[in-house]
Formats: structure tokens, C-alpha cells, sequence
């Protein structure tokens, strides 16, 4: 059932229990009779909407394979308009883009959700591939998207890991938009520009990297570098951070900021269709310090998704 015969079948059922109670019609049996059908047909129809993914409006835990996990939507579902999915950084909540979800929600239908290990889902059984957050993106696609497209809108380890499951989820990944996505090849990066036998705040920098990317992480999950598949020529857009908060690292500050250029220019691998472009007055939050930014540019990623 369609949202809008759902909509109209409770309407007219709460017109039915008005007209009864205005007109006294029908023994007292009848109207308790038909009083007890009417909360029944309700709490059905309200459960149909609290379980559907495309009527979900809200949080609610979504059990997944390893556990649940935190889910919200908001929006009304528009036809031909694929469902836009937001995916937070790592150490990052999806309340961290409770705003732009709001703002986008206005005009479509929007869900974000808290991988294993962040915000108020379960903690990871265990280690976790990039394999394994795809399939957990998997499930939360199947509930609140169906069978119908979607774009992918992820900040920092959450546009790696959209970039990453597009190109083989071409049926329904319509279009990508990455926000300073953390780099296809960065622990390759770092260490390529920071050697082991540095000191101070280079190395420091350099061993932090290198356990979060070895699995010392909130979500347990090991990032490998790799080389940037093809989704296609779906819509992607890329935004990379303008502020330059990487050259304050001691030595090793201006090559850092080179790399991580470089990396972005690899993802416009990831699309025939993409463009790059630099938030001039952000740090590596976008969708914070410049959220029109980030609205417009899913904006028109969905648009051209929907064409």
C-alpha cells in the first residue's frame, strides 16, 4: 500500500468514527464493535509505517547481521527522487548531520545512520573489512530505500566507504557526493611522506595513522589503500577542504596538504561524470563550516540522479 492510500484509508476511517458518534447510529454493541475494528486497522497501519524503510520517520534500531544499528529518516518520499543517504567520519555520530538533514529534507527524502562502533549502534563483533561496512550498508539501503535508487552523500571515512560500494552497486547507487573523503590511498600517503625514522609531532602523526588504520578505531575496521574503482558515469561531486589545517603539522604540514589534493583528484576516478571542487573557507567539517556547500551540491547530484 501506497503512503498516500495509506493516508487516505485513516482519514476516512476517522471520518467514519465521527459521522457515528454525531449521528448515534447503531446499538451501543455496534459502535464498541466497530470502535475495537477502528484501533485495530490503526495500530496496523502504524506498524506498517514504524516498519517500512520508506515510511520511517525518525530513529529506530535496525537489526542488521552483527547486531543493530541506529537509523534516521526524515522526509517525504517523492516519486522518481532517489533516497538520499548521508554517511558520517569516523568518530562521528549521525547526529553530526542531523542539520544537513533537516535542511535537505525539505524536499527529499533523507536517512543517515551510525555504523558499528559509532553513535548508538552496537559495538563490532570484531574486525570489520570495508567489505563488511558495505553489507551493513546494504541492509540499511534494503530498509529504507527498497529496491529503489539512492545517492550517497558521505564526509570523510564515510565518502571512502560510498566510493568504495558504488561500483559494484551500480543498480542503485544513482549518484556520490564526498565531502573531503578521506583518501583512497592515504595510509600509503602518510607514510610516504612522513618516514619512520622521524620525530616530534611528524611521527606521532604517523603512528596514530597507522593504528587507526590497522583497526584502532572505533568502528575495528582496517582501511587498505587502494586503487579507485568506476562507478560509471553517475553524477559525483567532490569537495575538498580550502582551509589549510594539515600545513600546521610541523615539517611535514605543506606535503600532507599535497597528498590529500591528490587524493581527491583520484576519486574523480571513481565517475566520467564528476567535478572537483574546493570549500575556500572550510576545514575538513564541510557540511559545518560552509553547509549551503554541501546542500547544493547533493542538491543538484539528486537532481541529475532523478533526471
Amino acid at each position: 500500500m501506497s503512503r498516500t492510500v495509506r493516508a487516505t484509508a485513516l482519514t476516512a476511517l476517522c471520518c467514519t468514527l465521527a459521522v457515528t458518534g454525531l449521528t448515534g447510529c447503531g446499538a451501543l454493541s455496534d459502535v464498541r464493535s466497530g470502535l475495537q475494528e477502528a484501533q485495530t486497522d490503526l495500530e496496523t497501519a502504524a506498524e506498517e509505517v514504524m516498519t517500512e524503510g520508506e515510511l520511517f520517520t525518525g530513529t529506530k534500531m535496525l537489526a542488521v547481521d552483527g547486531g543493530s544499528v541506529n537509523v534516521s529518516c526524515s522526509g517525504a518520499p517523492a516519486d522518481d527522487r532517489p533516497v538520499i543517504v548521508l554517511m558520517a567520519g569516523m568518530g562521528d555520530g549521525l547526529d553530526t548531520l542531523a542539520d544537513l538533514q533537516e535542511t535537505l529534507s525539505e524536499t527529499d527524502r533523507v536517512c543517515s545512520y551510525d555504523r558499528f562502533g559509532e553513535g548508538e549502534s552496537d559495538q563490532p563483533a570484531g574486525p570489520q573489512s570495508i567489505a563488511d561496512i558495505g553489507e551493513t550498508l546494504t541492509a540499511v539501503l534494503d530498509d529504507v530505500a527498497g529496491d529503489g535508487p539512492v545517492v550517497l552523500a558521505g564526509h570523510s571515512l564515510g565518502g571512502l566507504i560510498a566510493a568504495r560500494y558504488a561500483p559494484d552497486h551500480t543498480d542503485r547507487v544513482r549518484g556520490l557526493v564526498l565531502l573531503d573523503a578521506t583518501s583512497p590511498t592515504m595510509l600509503d600517503d602518510i607514510t610516504g611522506v612522513i618516514p619512520e625514522s622521524a620525530t616530534g609531532a611528524g611521527a606521532e602523526v604517523r603512528a596514530q595513522n597507522i593504528a587507526v588504520f590497522e583497526g584502532e578505531n572505533p568502528e575495528s575496521i582496517l582501511i587498505e589503500s587502494d586503487a579507485v574503482r568506476s562507478a560509471g558515469d553517475i553524477p559525483t561531486e567532490i569537495i575538498q577542504h580550502g582551509v589549510q589545517y594539515l600545513g600546521e603539522i610541523p615539517e611535514y604540514g605543506d606535503d600532507l596538504e599535497r597528498v590529500w589534493t591528490e587524493g581527491q583528484e583520484k576519486w574523480a576516478e571513481v565517475s566520467s561524470n564528476s567535478r572537483l571542487s574546493t570549500a575556500d573557507e572550510s576545514g575538513h567539517y564541510i557540511h559545518v563550516d560552509q553547509p549551503e556547500i554541501a546542500v547544493e551540491a547533493i542538491q543538484r547530484v539528486t537532481d541529475q540522479a532523478a533526471a
